[in-house]
């Protein structure tokens, strides 16, 4: 079984890179209150279709580069933010 995340694009400044912003909950352990804990990943995005703001499921694979060890599998949600061309 791969390890699999969704995330949020939030960088697609390199090409065939993206950076997606995982979200995970966590306990603390002696408060016990729940709080939001955040990772970035540098996810392979062969094709290059992710744009900032998407909705994307990643998953584990073989390590692609130094700092790159998961994959694209779907684009869940499109983005609805309107991206500023030059």
């Amino acid at each position: 079984m791969r390890q699999n995340f969704m995330g949020v694009v939030v960088g697609t400044a390199m090409q065939k890179t993206v950076k997606v912003r995982v979200m995970s909950q966590k306990v603390h352990p002696i408060v016990r209150k729940t709080y939001k804990s955040f990772k970035n990943y540098l996810v392979h995005d062969e094709a290059s279709k992710c744009k900032l703001g998407d909705v994307v499921r990643i998953e584990a694979c073989r390590p692609v580069s130094a700092r790159k060890h998961f994959s694209v599998a779907e684009i869940v949600a499109a983005s609805k933010v309107w991206e500023h061309t030059k």
